[in-house]
């Protein structure tokens, strides 16, 4: 009986699924946003989460813990330096997954994993109003010119 056992197996043996699952989290750390199937997000997301509370966290047992989990340093150091102290305030829910369509190979279910912060810091600035006014001013400004030349 599998009671109490919720690990998604997703066709691999324990070391090749922590290893994709690492991969898949650093990409996520270094590229802000992965595309993948909906089964490999869902069982990215609560590593990636998990790593985010060991950043949080700070010290250097928590930057080593998270370096044998991911195997890479690099990603390490942007989780502790950008990705964590962003989520300082926050009490968990980093991630969101964006469901997509169907892949046509094999009609897998796609998403894609991204951190929750993201789209706040990406969308663009509402334009000024001395912006609009001045392209009322070239307006005005080109039709004096036509007048001008008409007379």
């Amino acid at each position: 009986m599998r009671h109490l056992k919720r690990t998604a197996k997703l066709g691999r043996t324990s070391e090749h699924r922590n290893a994709m699952l690492a991969n898949l989290v650093c990409s996520l750390i270094t590229h802000r946003r992965v595309t993948t199937t909906l089964a490999r997000a869902k069982a990215a997301r609560s590593v990636a989460e998990k790593m985010v509370t060991l950043g949080k966290k700070g010290t250097i047992h928590h930057r080593r813990l998270a370096v044998a989990r991911l195997h890479q340093e690099d990603a390490a150091k942007i989780l502790f330096k950008e990705i964590a102290p962003a989520f300082k305030d926050r009490n968990g829910g980093y991630t969101r997954i964006v469901k997509m369509n169907q892949r046509i190979g094999d009609s897998a279910q796609r998403a894609i994993l991204e951190w929750v912060d993201e789209i706040a810091s990406q969308t663009p600035a509402a334009p000024e109003k001395p912006a609009a006014e001045s392209k009322t001013v070239d307006v005005k400004a080109e039709e004096v010119k036509t007048e001008a030349a008409k007379a």
